[in-house]
């Protein structure tokens, strides 16, 4: 995903705010600090488990978006895509972002590639800088 980095007060803090066609939000930049202020391609990681009905659930919406909800949360909408070993990846515009299952899987209804809402706390997303 190709975003726009902004610096987020106060300078030393490594929270950024990043802009995209899909939407905006502030998250940890593990990039350089120079690289603030520029356009980069993108790897999102999020450190949470999808769990079903928790912070996961069904789209009525079948657009991709990145938002924030509140001060504290980020969604992430997308298509949902389930793996045999437990795994998912939701393909937000394009970019896949991994998670583990925890709990129940989504009901049998929830096949692949179904629109879903996965809303995480801003403080397990982490942003990462690579070069195509």
């Amino acid at each position: 995903m190709l975003v726009r980095i902004e610096a987020v007060p106060p300078a030393a803090s490594k929270i950024v705010r990043v802009h995209s066609t899909l939407g905006g939000v502030a998250v940890l930049w593990q990039g350089a600090p120079e690289a603030v202020g520029r356009e980069h391609h993108v790897e999102w990681t999020v450190d949470e488990d999808l769990v079903w009905t928790v912070n996961a659930w069904p789209s009525a919406a079948t657009s991709a978006e990145l938002r924030e909800d509140g001060d504290d949360h980020i969604v992430f909408r997308g298509r949902l895509r389930l793996f045999e070993d437990g795994g998912a990846a939701l393909d937000v515009g394009g970019t896949p972002i991994l998670f583990d299952l925890a709990g129940p899987p989504p009901p049998e209804s929830v096949t692949s590639g179904a629109w879903v809402e996965i809303r995480v706390p801003r403080d397990r997303v982490s942003l990462w800088p690579y070069a195509l």
